[in-house]
């Protein structure tokens, strides 16, 4: 399995980026993949995911509105569309698969995947100058 993100970069306050996380080498049919990131000096955080089992999405509140989680499975890439960026979201950020069932993330009220991820990508740095 490997697990490729692009799309960082260096943007302004208020600018915007797309993330874009392209998978392959999958042999199982139910996962959901994950954006998290990781600030210097921070733990690693999950920022958004989606399931492959009925495209429900789960966005942490921290950037509910601005980011939006997607899919196209037809090329097997994940995307996060970033707006509004801030300062604070500069970090690393990592997409990361877990196999498994997942449905109705958008009904559950905490991260629902944990951070036992079953394969992670290797990062793209996202810095936002104030």
């Amino acid at each position: 399995v490997q697990l490729v993100e692009s799309g960082g970069g260096l943007v302004q306050a208020g600018g915007s980026l797309r993330l874009s996380c392209a998978a392959s080498g999958f042999t199982f049919d139910d996962y959901a993949i994950a954006w998290f990131r990781q600030a210097p000096g921070k733990e690693r955080e999950g920022v958004s995911c989606i399931s492959h089992n009925d495209g429900s999405t789960f966005t942490e509140d921290s950037v509910k509105g601005r980011f939006t989680i997607s899919s196209d499975n037809a090329d097997n890439t994940v995307y996060l569309q970033m707006n509004s960026l801030k300062p604070e979201d500069t970090a690393v950020y990592y997409c990361a698969v877990v196999r498994g069932n997942y449905y109705g993330l958008g009904y559950i009220w905490a991260w629902p995947l944990g951070y036992d991820m079953d394969y992670w990508g290797k990062g793209t740095l996202v810095t936002v100058s104030s």
